[in-house]
């Protein structure tokens, strides 16, 4: 049974990382993701607290889910995919566990927020296989 005091999540944010040479690939992932209902954030060619490097925000409710962690799963490109839950109370809450499959991505994130355990990074996989 589940506690009365349990986090709701109201929408999903999916933080598309590239670099110089990945910038083209991160435009054709914007562009596959237009397809979708989500909100596309801007361009941010350097770090901005607290992403450890270049990057985009994609905003989308729950309902959404199952469409646009699937899509990127097989059309990532080979960029890392960092997805978090939106709980409206900002870092303080999001819920565990983590998951953080990207070694260099994982370093950086570690050290600038050591006690931040609850923050998921998914380096979305193109083998994995959708029922």
């Amino acid at each position: 049974m589940m506690k009365a005091d349990t986090i709701e999540i109201v929408g999903f944010h999916a933080h598309i990382y590239f670099d110089s040479d990945s910038r083209d690939a991160a435009a054709r992932v914007r562009e596959g993701l237009a397809q979708f209902e989500v909100q596309l954030g801007r361009w941010h060619d350097k770090p901005i607290d607290p992403h450890p490097q270049a990057m985009y925000q994609v905003a989308f409710l729950p309902p959404q889910f199952g469409k646009v962690v699937p899509w990127l799963m097989l059309h990532r490109e080979g960029l890392d995919i960092l997805v978090h839950p939106e709980t409206g109370d900002g870092l303080r809450l999001r819920p565990a566990p983590a998951a953080i499959h990207s070694a260099s991505v994982k370093h950086r994130v570690s050290k600038r927020f050591p006690n931040l355990s609850i923050i998921s990074l998914i380096r979305l996989i193109s083998t994995i296989s959708i029922p």
